[in-house]
């Protein structure tokens, strides 16, 4: 009998001790959740609702990637070959990246004074390090450009798996903040990191001449990229609301368009644009939405796809040619960074402050221009909407298409 009493007691005890642990976790559970949503950490719908909070990049310890890597033998023009040869895995000019890194901390600082928070990625001890997988080797490029990498779409922040190898370790650069956003109630999501084999590269469109693999890529034939495995960057997508715009480029292929198409789901729709371009790479100087129903376009590049726009009424803009002269080094880059702009709201820009037409063209649009300069920063690779990247935006979900 007293056996009896005393496995009913322990039976009673354990019961209430799995009750109380079981509403300790939901209690839990719901605050976390009712955190996200009240108050999202990353957050962001569209290119122009309010920016509360940005990442900026660095430039500090930047370095030249292997000439012989496939990315600098298919993307780099022939007129800057001497100098990825010359340079390969070295630091780039010094002037340049403490000039660079100037224009970077200037940008944060005026960002800080529109009233956004503005956050840093760290600098690693390792740059240029040379380094080998199973599938491949090369050495860190070892530069932190956040438009690249990072996508965020709605309160999710996606890491890309991107495409060049020199940039593999990139992402390593932004995990103290991913960790963070992700303890505040963030959604983050790895895409599959590609083994970058050659099998997903083109090697003999690698080796073909310039004018021959241009010829290829205009006519929509072959990249530098192959589909064996998906990879894309995150400047090749623009998003408008429930409209997501991308490209297939040398470094975003069809697979990795695809993976982001499952991934999102039947809530966004992915539009595929093409550019008549024998070399693209990254969306945000062709093709550039600053606001509802309002696109600005690079002429020189035309968008295959405009009259799906004009259709639906959207109002579309010419750009004004860019203004960095031919003498100044533009490594990875041409001048339509001009049109590489990040847009606080609706009615302010953040752009370069020597692009003198672009800024008539947006003040003609009622938006007033913040100029920075960044010029240096140009030449490692990016203007201001390359070297930024926007986590929390003020807004909410809508169609614009």
């Amino acid at each position: 009998m007293l056996r009896l009493r005393l496995s009913s007691t322990i039976r009673q005890i354990q019961k209430r001790s799995l009750r109380n642990c079981t509403n300790f976790l939901v209690k839990r559970e719901f605050t976390v959740d009712r955190q996200s949503k009240s108050d999202p950490i990353v957050c962001s719908h569209n290119e122009w609702d309010p920016l509360e909070e940005v990442i900026v990049g660095r430039a500090d310890g930047a370095y030249v990637p292997p000439a012989e890597s496939v990315e600098v033998k298919t993307y780099i023009v022939e007129k800057n070959k001497n100098f990825f040869q010359q340079n390969s895995r070295k630091p780039f000019p010094l002037e340049f990246v403490k000039k660079a890194s100037e224009e970077l901390d200037h940008l944060s600082k005026v960002l800080k004074q529109e009233g956004v928070t503005v956050r840093r990625p760290v600098k690693l001890s390792n740059e240029g390090k040379k380094f080998e997988t199973p599938d491949f080797a090369s050495s860190n490029m070892q530069i932190a450009i956040p438009r690249d990498l990072l996508l965020v779409i709605g309160n999710e922040i996606i890491e890309a798996p991107m495409a060049w190898r020199s940039r593999f370790f990139e992402y390593r650069l932004y995990r103290p903040l991913l960790k963070e956003y992700f303890d505040k109630g963030a959604k983050w999501t790895t895409a599959p990191k590609p083994l970058m084999s050659d099998d997903l590269y083109d090697l003999e469109y690698a080796e073909m001449s310039e004018q021959e693999r241009h010829s290829l890529t205009l006519r929509k034939e072959r990249y530098m990229t192959t589909e064996h495995e998906p990879c894309f960057d995150a400047a090749d997508f623009w998003k408008a609301g429930k409209d997501i715009f991308v490209q297939r480029s040398q470094v975003t292929n069809r697979k990795g368009i695809e993976w982001m198409r499952r991934h999102l789901g039947e809530k966004y729709n992915i539009h595929v644009l093409s550019f008549e371009d024998a070399n693209p790479m990254h969306i945000d100087t062709y093709f550039i939405v600053i606001g509802p129903g309002l696109v600005i376009v690079n002429p020189n590049y035309p968008c295959h796809q405009l009259d799906t726009f004009k259709k639906a009424g959207w109002k579309i803009f010419e750009a004004p040619n860019g203004t960095t002269p031919a003498s100044h080094p533009m490594w990875f880059s041409t001048n339509w960074l001009s049109i590489n702009v990040l847009m606080l709201d609706e009615k302010r820009v953040v752009i370069e402050e020597q692009e003198t037409p672009t800024q008539k063209m947006f003040e003609k649009l009622g938006i007033q221009c913040i100029k920075v300069p960044l010029r240096h920063a140009y030449s490692l690779g990016g203007g201001i909407h390359c070297w930024t990247c926007d986590v929390r935006r003020r807004g909410k979900l809508e169609s614009y298409l």
